[in-house]
């Protein structure tokens, strides 16, 4: 084998190890037991739900299976104040 195939061959398992120490990190952490906190008589975080207000549910979705879609509003034109134009010198 030249010079290539073997620098392939190294690369290839070099990036082996880092791999197999990922999957063995990976395995271990699968496997530990969670130690348990002394004195912790708490029931983990899983408790009832404190009373208070709740939001309103959003507004329901519009589309094609839904309700009709809303018609747009009427256009209409407010007439604005109406302004005196400025007299302009004679010349």
């Amino acid at each position: 084998m030249d010079g290539e195939a073997w620098g392939f061959v190294w690369v290839m398992v070099a990036l082996k190890i880092p791999l197999a120490m990922l999957l063995a990190i990976v395995w271990w952490a699968i496997r530990a037991q969670p130690e348990p906190v002394p004195g912790d008589g708490g029931d983990g975080g899983v408790g009832p739900r404190p009373e208070g207000p709740r939001r309103p549910p959003p507004p329901r979705r519009r589309g094609p299976h839904g309700d009709p879609v809303l018609p747009a509003p009427p256009r209409t034109r407010t007439p604005g104040p109406v302004r005196d134009p400025a007299p302009r010198p004679s010349r």
